[in-house]
């Protein structure tokens, strides 16, 4: 759902391609202050594993959590 909305252009994102080290709850912290939020970053990329994710993975980070809860909530 997250995933084809964001696809879609359903709901805003902004490209981010993974370096070594990165971890979707990091990441969940960086860019919404709360690293539980590591699932809206999976669901939006179609990332299917763990927290960690290869380098030079594209991720798409939605910039509009209220576009999430609309389509989750």
């Amino acid at each position: 759902m997250i995933r084809k909305a964001a696809e879609r252009g359903n709901i805003e994102t902004e490209e981010y391609v993974s370096t070594e080290g990165d971890r979707l709850d990091h990441l969940a912290g960086k860019f919404y202050g709360s690293g539980t939020l590591w699932w809206i970053i999976a669901a939006a990329s179609g990332v299917g594993w763990g927290l960690q994710v290869p380098p030079g993975t594209l991720l798409a980070i939605p910039t509009r959590l209220g576009q999430i809860n609309a389509l989750v909530g």
